[in-house]
């Protein structure tokens, strides 16, 4: 292409043509990588940072620093190593659940039971991420088990009638087969089954009528900001219990992750790679920004590894250290089957109490609550535009149907966005959500084959706290983040974000100890407010949300002209917008696009004259895939990040 042609090309439909003239040309190979979006249009990453101008390149600073962006398909290797480590960054939490539940489920005493019970929250958790992926909220968000569902769990199992008997707890008269134990704890957790469909009902509702999109047109950055801080703070207890199993094993698996995200994360590797035109040839690959937790939890699990089959670890399992071995849970990997498919019901038809149902809610609204925030910081982080109210609302719901799928199956537990792995989005600068597909698909098959389960379950505990510490204290600063947005010169807003954070961790702390003196003598309502009370994010986002509100204030002062044009400067934020949250599969648009279609809630809007701006872009990535597919036989596409 000459030179003079370049004066006249346009910026979006011709961007492609550019980008292979770049890349082709003698003495600028690598310098501007040809990144393949979902809709099959291809893009140099470089050069449309160019296009924006200084002005649009500062206002997606952001956005610039990733490696891939929500919408971005990474190459397929990448896509499976990404999803595995988004996986492992889950599973702490995934295997957390089913074992402090499976004391309360009697079931402390047969670890093959709770190996299935791993197994099934990991396949509805791999099915409850793509629902959410594909047809939710569609930004790049693993879904799982929730927290907020363990303390009415618990308060539920705690009830004189659901007590375990006594023989249970005595590891020798436990028979794990026996028909009498099988039904001890399948009876508890049927139970607990009911309770988690009845109030998922509740959840889809509340999404899909377009409730929780109503609300929030009244949250702002200082109804968000303290909602996602007090995700991670109050969990500090939880990594340093974990991580104080063994402070060295945990420290090495901080060392390891902070050396690969924030020192190497520049430094090249050449691996052997192939292309058409070059053949076998070493290429710079960015592996320490892209996989800092997948390497950091390879090289501490090998080390722990060598440590225990040279027995420097204690044996004894009271010593301190013990947690650090690899073989803590080894009978749980001999026992485990090689393959069983997970299904609804396996445990029996499920039942209902009214007790339960009202401690479930309570964790509900604090999982919408949780996941509303995370929706906001997994948009930051992977370069998508604020999530819309379709959007948000499509998101909660899916998020109920996720509950209800998991209450069928009969997990113990519900489910919920995961914010440390909203975190891992920030280490390794890579929002694709078709990396979070592929780390659904590692999730499904974990579940399906019980032996591979088995195997990553036995991650030793302080190496999951090293990387709680990473991770949490990145969702906390990103919860802090928001504030930018907002005046903080102003004594209204620092007031309202410090109150709410303190109250956030003053009132939680105050209930656990104090429970007693909130009894009313009526069950169910006890576990409302315990449930309620001791959730600091439900406590320090509700103050924030009455109080931005309630005490006279400006749009600019509260943040919400910045935070509604946080992404102005965008070629069309709407097509952006309709880019990364429209319904998938031509949905509304080529598909079911009948006229009270947008009239729906969770249903996005159609784009005004929208037609001929969907032709002219159609057009403009016509013309580029097509001049990319007669190039592709001789330039091979740049893996370089």
């Amino acid at each position: 292409m000459p030179f003079e042609e370049l004066q006249g090309l346009d910026s979006t439909t011709n961007l492609g043509n550019l980008c292979h003239w770049v890349s082709g040309h003698p003495h600028s190979k690598g310098m501007f990588p040809d990144v393949q979006s979902e809709d099959g249009s291809h893009h140099c990453a470089s050069l449309d940072r160019a296009a924006q101008g200084p002005k649009e390149g500062k206002s997606k600073g952001q956005s610039n620093r990733l490696a891939y962006t929500v919408t971005d398909i990474p190459p397929w290797y990448l896509c499976i190593l990404l999803g595995i480590q988004h996986f492992l960054t889950a599973m702490g939490g995934l295997v957390a659940i089913p074992l402090i539940l499976s004391k309360e489920l009697c079931l402390q005493h047969d670890l093959l039971t709770q190996s299935h019970l791993i197994s099934t929250i990991f396949f509805v958790s791999g099915i409850c991420t793509l629902l959410q992926v594909l047809f939710g909220v569609r930004l790049p968000i693993i879904q799982g088990g929730t927290f907020s569902f363990l303390t009415p769990t618990l308060a539920m199992l705690s009830l004189p009638k659901w007590k375990c008997p006594a023989w249970t707890e005595n590891a020798t008269l436990v028979n794990a087969s026996s028909p009498e134990f099988i039904e001890v704890w399948q009876t508890r957790m049927r139970e607990v089954q009911g309770a988690i469909i009845v109030a998922s009902c509740f959840q889809i509702f509340v999404g899909f009528s377009g409730l929780v999109g109503f609300l929030m047109r009244f949250i702002g950055p200082l109804t968000i900001a303290p909602t996602i801080t007090l995700v991670a703070l109050p969990l500090f207890d939880s990594a340093g219990d974990k991580a104080g199993q063994h402070w060295g094993i945990a420290f090495m698996t901080v060392f390891f992750i902070v050396l690969f995200s924030q020192y190497l994360k520049n430094v090249p590797v050449p691996l052997p790679s192939y292309q058409r035109g070059k053949k076998c040839h070493f290429s710079p690959i960015y592996i320490f920004q892209i996989f800092p937790v997948l390497l950091g939890l390879s090289l501490s699990w090998l080390f722990c590894y060598v440590l225990t089959v040279t027995d420097v670890l204690p044996t004894d399992p009271t010593a301190y250290g013990h947690l650090a071995r690899t073989d803590t849970r080894g009978d749980v990997l001999s026992q485990a089957p090689w393959f069983r498919l997970p299904y609804p019901g396996q445990w029996g038809t499920p039942t209902v109490s009214l007790a339960g149902i009202f401690g479930i809610l309570a964790g509900v609204i604090s999982s919408m609550l949780e996941s509303m925030g995370d929706y906001y910081a997994c948009a930051r982080l992977s370069g998508a535009p604020p999530p819309p109210k379709h959007a948000i609302n499509r998101g909660i719901g899916v998020e109920g149907i996720g509950c209800l799928l998991a209450g069928a199956w009969g997990t113990g537990n519900g489910t919920t966005s995961y914010s440390e792995n909203v975190g891992a989005l920030g280490i390794t600068k890579v929002g694709s959500r078709m990396v979070i597909i592929a780390g659904a698909c590692a999730m499904l098959l974990s579940g399906v084959f019980g032996k591979a389960g088995a195997m990553l379950a036995s991650i030793p505990t302080p190496v999951i706290g090293g990387l709680f510490l990473v991770m949490f204290g990145i969702i906390t600063a990103v919860g802090v983040s928001n504030l930018q947005y907002t005046d903080m010169n102003s004594s209204r807003n620092i007031f309202i974000f410090g109150f709410s954070v303190f109250a956030g961790l003053t009132v939680p702390n105050w209930a656990n100890k104090n429970h007693m003196l909130l009894e009313t003598e009526i069950i169910q309502l006890d576990q409302v407010i315990q449930v309620l009370l001791t959730t600091g994010m439900f406590v320090g986002g509700l103050l924030g949300f009455i109080l931005d509100n309630t005490i006279p204030g400006t749009q600019e002062e509260r943040g919400l002209l910045a935070w509604k044009h946080s992404h102005k400067g965008e070629v069309d934020n709407s097509q952006l917008i309709s880019k990364v949250y429209d319904l998938p599969f031509g949905i509304g648009t080529k598909y079911c696009a009948v006229s009270w279609f947008r009239y729906l809630p969770a249903c996005p809007q159609k784009l005004p004259s929208g037609k001929k701006m969907d032709e002219l872009k159609a057009a403009g990535q016509e013309s580029s895939v097509k001049a990319s597919l007669e190039r592709d036989s001789e330039i091979g596409a740049d893996t370089r990040i």
